[in-house]
């Protein structure tokens, strides 16, 4: 472990707490953050810009979607995919990871 990933460890528990407490997105911390590691070179450029397009993409119309539906099937949506979410990391916790030669 390297001060890199220290400073990334400290990144991510600062944004998630702000983002508990205050409610404000991580990429306020994280942007920085991964601004240093693209300039170290830890960053493959291609799918990161992939994957940030699909961001955008994917916030424009889930915000356009989110406008039409009523909130309480948005409530419910969303609910239902926590569940889901919290289901896969229990059943995930009690598999054996693969070991590694």
């Amino acid at each position: 472990m390297n001060w890199s990933d220290l400073l990334g460890i400290a990144g991510g528990f600062v944004a998630g707490f702000l983002s508990g407490t205050i409610g404000i997105g991580g990429g306020l911390l994280f942007v920085p953050t991964m601004t240093v590691d693209l300039r170290q070179g830890n960053v493959l450029r291609e799918p990161a810009l992939l994957m940030g397009g699909g961001g955008v993409v994917g916030a424009v119309i889930g915000a356009l979607v989110a406008v039409e539906v009523p909130g309480p099937i948005l409530a419910r949506v969303w609910g239902a995919f926590l569940v889901f979410s919290a289901f896969r990391l229990f059943t995930q916790g009690f598999q054996t990871a693969p070991q590694q030669p």
